[in-house]
């Protein structure tokens, strides 16, 4: 497959299969892999593809609206680009053709704390995006107190603590590949130590919308918000870290009910298609992150190919939406979903069954 001018992406899947020729084998198996036997990676894309979408007909359809209301900001879709570290090894600029990209469009992107980059200059190169900042513990309190304050005085209008990786889990991809990453980061040890006090302490000291990462219980979820927390962002990391969980799609639904609208609701987990994220409205998030979509169209061709990507994720939404009878994301509910039985296979790239083959696959 050549490469391709951004705009003559018709289909998802021929930007995955760029991403594919564009990276070598370290990065690519970085993107496609979990942790150990890649079992919770699995579950997330089969809990998305064993629900059924139920439509409605005869409904106004006429002008739907994908778009959603998050703090005060209106968001052309209900998607939040992912954090995701390491986005330097995909393209020149790590992060920033996706934080500009997310500028242009409408849309969140969440920057990880271990992009190497400088955070100063992913603010200034998108003035007016939605930037929101993803923090790992990797310091004392006096250390967390001021990296919030830094890139809070940047423009990041919330922030986020990842709370489901107290170690660093064991991403057998990677070590077959001999792609240490991370596991000995300096003050990692700090990561480990987080308690519900700590959130406590950031949440007195902090004015903007706080957000944790890698909630997977209805029992969590309950405490975030009894501390005070704005958003329950419901994630296993991608099945990156605890092998064996749950699916996410599976989890959603508790979450939801345990917040009962006292807190806003994001998701994560192999969503990778614009019924995955019609599915997830429909159970009650508010907004879905990319995650691996993201790296893959950054890596297919920079800023161009990530708005491209957005666009034919936004085609994919409003077409479920309308053949599901939703003008709007208030017309979405859980009437909408049957648990039925999953057609897809359960790899990284399930939800394209036209790519040729297992690309996740790691190479013989």
């Amino acid at each position: 497959m050549a490469q391709l001018p951004a705009n003559d992406y018709l289909t998802l899947h021929e930007i995955i299969q760029q991403a594919r020729l564009n990276l070598g084998n370290h990065a690519w198996h970085y993107i496609a892999g979990g942790a150990e036997t890649e079992t919770t990676m699995r579950r997330n894309r089969w809990s998305i593809d064993r629900l059924a979408l139920r439509p409605r007909v005869l409904c106004d359809v006429g002008d739907t609206d994908a778009g959603i209301d998050w703090f005060g900001r209106r968001l052309r879709l209900p998607i939040l680009f992912a954090p995701v570290g390491g986005l330097e090894h995909f393209w020149e600029g790590g992060p920033i053709p996706v934080t500009q990209a997310a500028e242009e469009f409408g849309v969140p992107h969440m920057l990880s704390s271990v992009c190497a980059c400088d955070v100063g200059e992913v603010a200034r190169s998108a003035p007016e995006a939605l930037k929101l900042f993803q923090l790992y513990v990797h310091g004392d309190p006096q250390w967390v107190d001021d990296t919030l304050d830094r890139v809070i005085e940047l423009g990041f209008e919330q922030v986020c603590l990842t709370v489901d990786t107290a170690v660093y889990s064991r991403r057998e991809r990677d070590l077959a590949q001999r792609n240490i990453r991370r596991a000995n980061v300096p003050g990692r040890h700090w990561q480990a130590k987080l308690t519900w006090k700590d959130i406590d302490r950031v949440r007195s000291r902090i004015r903007v919308p706080l957000i944790l990462k890698g909630i997977a219980t209805a029992d969590d979820a309950r405490l975030a918000v009894e501390h005070g927390v704005d958003a329950v962002y419901v994630s296993n990391h991608g099945g990156r870290q605890l092998d064996h969980g749950q699916g996410t799609m599976e989890v959603l639904p508790e979450v939801v009910d345990a917040v009962d609208g006292r807190a806003r609701v994001i998701v994560d987990g192999g969503f990778c298609r614009g019924t995955d994220v019609v599915k997830a409205l429909c159970a009650g998030a508010d907004l879905v992150g990319i995650g691996r979509l993201q790296c893959a169209a950054l890596a297919a061709g920079g800023k161009p190919t990530v708005l491209r990507l957005l666009e034919l994720l936004e085609s994919e939404i409003r077409i479920a939406m309308a053949l599901a009878g939703a003008a709007s994301r208030a017309d979405l509910g859980r009437r909408h979903l049957a648990v039925s039985e999953s057609m897809l296979p359960t790899h990284t790239w399930g939800a394209f069954p036209m790519l040729n083959d297992d690309l996740s696959a790691p190479p013989r």
